[in-house]
């Protein structure tokens, strides 16, 4: 039985492009969408470490939790790149497009996504802003590595 919840996981194909490797619904209960087999964090210390968004983020070597909001017509289509990161997302609100290099993915409410450093943008569909929860984790490159 699935949950309904949908679970979109980037890579890379045969010919070294990005593309979406799963488009399938979660199953029913608590699941581990994806997992990585590591990542140093230390939680020692009880000082806040919220700042303004900067690119930076996707050169840290630590951890970074982010609500993502893009607003209608910010682009007049996606800003293709990569990053050095291991991404989960989840859209909280509004309705998105993943475009990788194979194509295009419509999101909704609800739907999750694990983006593995692929080649990708985002554009806003319809004329609600799109809020995203995302969880940046350090990675390895993946093909020709980072862009921004």
């Amino acid at each position: 039985m699935t949950s309904g919840i949908r679970r979109l996981v980037t890579g890379l194909d045969e010919q070294g492009r990005s593309t979406v490797l799963f488009d399938d619904r979660a199953p029913e209960g608590t699941q581990i969408l994806w997992q990585s087999p590591q990542v140093p964090a230390d939680n020692a210390g009880g000082e806040d470490t919220i700042t303004p968004f900067s690119f930076d983020i996707f050169r840290s070597r630590g951890t970074t939790f982010l609500l993502a909001q893009m607003q209608p017509g910010e682009s007049d289509g996606p800003y293709m790149h990569a990053t050095d990161t291991l991404d989960y997302l989840i859209v909280i609100r509004g309705r998105v497009r993943l475009t990788v290099e194979t194509g295009s993915v419509d999101l909704d409410p609800g739907d999750c996504i694990v983006d593995r450093g692929v080649i990708h943008g985002w554009e806003v569909l319809g004329d609600e802003p799109v809020i995203m929860a995302t969880a940046l984790m350090p990675a390895g490159p993946v093909a020709s590595g980072a862009t921004i």
